[in-house]
């Protein structure tokens, strides 16, 4: 079992910056592809970014130039640095973890329970 804990969610203004940080412990880190999903109130559960092993990256449209994925396999952390933050930006942010890389939700075998994001206008 891999258990992983989100970190560093809070509220921000439009146009500043978050660091979350999700903290893997159990099966060896190093061998998973690691996403952030995101979920707002009265919406599906959305890919926001996802990273290999070897740390190719992937992002949503929406993420692609003001977000960024990276791992430090070392330490069993993933991280997602959010810049140029807005509005609609807001919703729990889960950290997930799978054999392979990819878009899809419903792949990932490991899940964090969350971290709030919440961007102000």
């Amino acid at each position: 079992q891999v258990q992983l804990v989100e970190s560093g969610g809070g509220l921000v203004q439009a146009g500043g910056s978050l660091r979350l940080s999700c903290a893997a412990s159990g099966r060896t880190f190093s061998r998973y592809a690691m996403a952030w999903f995101r979920q707002a109130p009265g919406k599906e559960r959305e890919f926001v970014a996802a990273i290999t092993l070897s740390g190719n990256t992937i992002y949503t449209d929406s993420a692609k130039g003001r977000f960024t994925i990276s791992r430090d396999n070392a330490n069993n952390t993933v991280y997602l640095q959010m810049s140029s933050l807005k509005p609609e930006d807001t919703a729990v942010y889960y950290c997930a973890a799978n054999n392979y890389i990819t878009t899809m939700d419903k792949v990932y075998d490991y899940w964090g329970q969350g971290t709030q994001v919440t961007v102000s206008s």
